[in-house]
């Protein structure tokens, strides 16, 4: 433990002391209790919690629960039930040790409502809207300091001001919530948000275009605009109405963006970008937090960013290791109470920054989704043991968008958020409990990638006799290749993890082993994992491409100017390592928009589509791919234009298609991307679905 002794060390917020400086900040589908879909308990948050409990965490924040519901339109304070039925919950976790603290915030109302295509069509129509309002309440979502202001999902609809009155209701509404948790025994709460551009911190935004001279959010001229006391009067008044209803000494913690990193509307700054913040800039930032905590705030858990720069709120594995933690030390200079910081933090830098009194705590959320044990295995030293977070965000948070799409997100994705593409234990603990098999088979898995090894361990702890068959020298699958570009080391360190987890159970892996027959291995049940095979445009002059997965594994070089044949997700990374390399990418791309995939997180894409604008990379979309030429591309454009893009190289990444060994049958399973190419969380899961019947 000496390794991280500043971390384990304990803490105040307010009277509550905590543990360790390690809090699980909120992530949407994590909640207790929720009010998205009117007020209930969510069952299957006892195990996760628990587990995590017994398992070193200081302070939980167990999701965002609105004080209002949209869906349903009922006020969280009218309905105690579910805290009723949280309280033996909150009793456990204390018995373990620690703490919780209820996100309460005004939803996701306003501009930032993730708000459904299907919506999209009923918004534009008054009858339609009036029709379904008993259940969506349309008119209560889109609500924001202002009228007119664009949605970001959805920028062809727009907002209206919230009234006086219904500013005053929302406040009761966080007060007498905060009361609900005070009487079933959670600790504190925390207020949601001068933070991300929710509701509340549209409010404290001018959010001025010093180009333009337009104010975006706040343009009222009651009292809850125009000035700096007025545009944070809405967080003032909501902590002293907490303090009021639940007494001085309740905790009462703070969301906060420290700032906007917003460049114009629905356009974040990058990493490193020379910018004029249009929003809160850090001279605000300091006034800010001080002000708030005069009023009453007890704690600021810090971050940076809105929805115009989703990135730094949510970071995907393109943003820096500990990102927002500059910020927020800064910001501890003008305070007197605890700062606490998250975004890609690492156990390291934290322990640094705390030691040397620069912010108090850290948040630390996907990880220990992760896994559980986490912060067990810091403390004791097992490092190597830990299921590393790739910040993937294919389970956690799978809300997608593009190009005025709304959001781009099915019912499955949508009832699954805040859970873990690698861990599909996370919030599903009963269904994927873990039992010892009935009979003990001879199982062969062929395919050593991710859904093979994943597998074959999970086989082997129901105690089967598995063997793995990999045809090549590595394991890990297309992975590999996937894993390869520098800014995916948490990639490679998951490989490694997998490779050192295989090797803890009796498994027999055959490297260099190509399986043609499958009735050849004696198996009583097979699980083919074989992948996927690359896509082919039927181009002239294909022959003379690279296919992606041969890039990325460094089987062909590239010239300095390189044309990429696909927008998605590898296309686009692609390009991207292709840019930190110091080389000249050109993305082609047929859809009008860049990654048109379901899944893929919108703080990944938005990152990519800023990045590319950002550093002048050249995208052409809704353009076909006609021929290739030894110095370049031939391409036609949506107005039919034919032209010529010069390059050194061009890589083919337009998507792959399974590549099963064998056929489906009663005894022959095939999972991951030979059954459907997908993501990690599907090749995943689906070993998880088909091995847990074995």
């Amino acid at each position: 433990m000496a390794k991280y002794e500043a971390l384990f060390t304990p803490f105040k917020i307010g009277n509550c002391e905590i543990r360790n400086r390690v809090i699980i900040p909120a992530m949407e589908g994590t909640n207790i209790v929720e009010n998205m879909y009117g007020p209930h308990y969510n069952e299957k948050a006892w195990d996760y919690y628990i587990e995590r409990s017994q398992n070193e965490v200081g302070l939980f924040i167990p999701g965002m629960i609105p004080v209002y519901s949209m869906m349903m339109g009922k006020w969280l304070h009218k309905n105690p039930k579910p805290f009723r039925q949280a309280k033996p919950l909150i009793d456990e976790i204390h018995k373990n040790g620690a703490k919780i603290f209820f996100q309460l915030g005004a939803g996701f109302a306003g501009r930032n409502y993730t708000i459904m295509p299907q919506f999209i069509d009923v918004a534009k129509k008054p009858w339609l809207k009036k029709l379904t309002n008993p259940l969506l309440h349309l008119n209560e979502m889109m609500v924001a300091p202002d009228d007119g202001l664009p949605l970001a999902w959805a920028p062809q609809l727009s907002t209206r001001a919230l009234t006086v009155q219904e500013i005053q209701d929302y406040i009761e509404g966080y007060a007498k919530s905060a009361k609900l948790c005070k009487d079933i025994g959670v600790d504190g709460v925390e207020v949601h948000a001068v933070h991300e551009g929710y509701l509340m911190d549209q409010f404290t935004l001018k959010y001025n275009n010093h180009q333009f001279a337009i104010e975006f959010f706040n343009k009222r001229t009651d009292e809850y605009g125009g000035s700096f006391e007025n545009r944070y009067r809405f967080a003032v008044e909501v902590v002293k109405a907490i303090k009021r209803e639940c007494g001085e000494d309740y905790p009462v913690m703070l969301r906060y963006s420290v700032t906007s990193k917003v460049i114009d509307f629905k356009v974040g700054a990058v990493p490193g970008e020379e910018f004029t913040e249009i929003g809160r800039d850090m001279e605000e930032s300091e006034k800010a937090a001080k002000y708030l905590q005069d009023a009453g705030y007890d704690a600021l858990n810090c971050d940076n960013g809105t929805y115009d720069s989703w990135y730094w709120a949510h970071p995907p594995v393109y943003m820096p290791l500990n990102c927002n933690l500059s910020e927020a030390e800064h910001i501890s200079q003008f305070v007197d109470i605890p700062i606490i910081v998250a975004g890609k933090m690492q156990p390291d830098a934290a322990e640094s920054s705390i030691k040397a009194g620069k912010i108090d705590a850290v948040g630390i959320a996907r990880q220990l989704l992760c896994d559980g044990e986490y912060l067990t295995k810091l403390k004791e030293g097992r490092e190597n043991e830990v299921r590393p977070c790739i910040a993937c965000h294919n389970a956690c948070l799978p809300v997608g968008y593009y190009k005025n799409s709304g959001s781009v997100m099915d019912l499955k994705d949508a009832a699954t958020q805040g859970h873990c593409a690698l861990n599909p234990v996370a919030f599903e603990e009963k269904k994927y409990a873990l039992k010892q098999a009935e009979t003990s088979k001879k199982i062969a898995v062929i395919g050593g990638g991710i859904g093979g090894m994943e597998a074959a361990i999970l086989l082997a702890k129901r105690g089967h006799q598995v063997a793995l068959y990999e045809k090549g020298d590595k394991l890990g699958g297309v992975f590999v290749a996937a894993a390869a570009p520098s800014f995916k080391e948490k990639d490679r360190d998951l490989i490694a993890w997998y490779i050192r987890e295989l090797a803890k159970y009796p498994i027999e892996v055959h490297m260099n082993t190509e399986v043609k027959d499958v009735n050849s291995l004696g198996a009583d049940e097979i699980i083919i994992a074989t992948g996927a095979k690359a896509k082919r445009i039927p181009v002239k002059g294909v022959e003379n491409t690279i296919e992606a997965v041969d890039y990325l594994l460094g089987k062909k070089e590239v010239g300095q100017n390189v044309t990429i044949i696909g927008g998605g997700l590898t296309g686009c990374e692609i390009a991207y390592d292709l840019y930190l390399q110091g080389k000249n990418p050109t993305i082609v791309e047929m859809m009008d928009d860049l990654i048109v995939t379901k899944g893929v997180c919108l703080a990944n894409t938005s990152y990519l589509r800023d990045f590319f604008e950002t550093n002048k990379v050249p995208v052409h979309l809704e353009t076909g791919l006609t021929e290739v030429l030894e110095d370049g591309v031939m391409v036609k454009d949506k107005a039919g234009k034919v032209f010529k893009i010069d390059a050194d190289s061009v890589i083919m990444s337009v998507g792959y298609n399974p590549a099963p060994l064998a056929e489906k049958s009663k005894h022959v399973h095939i999972i991951g991307d030979a059954n459907k190419v997908g993501n990690l969380r599907s090749v995943i899961w689906g070993a998880w679905d088909v091995c847990m019947k074995l």
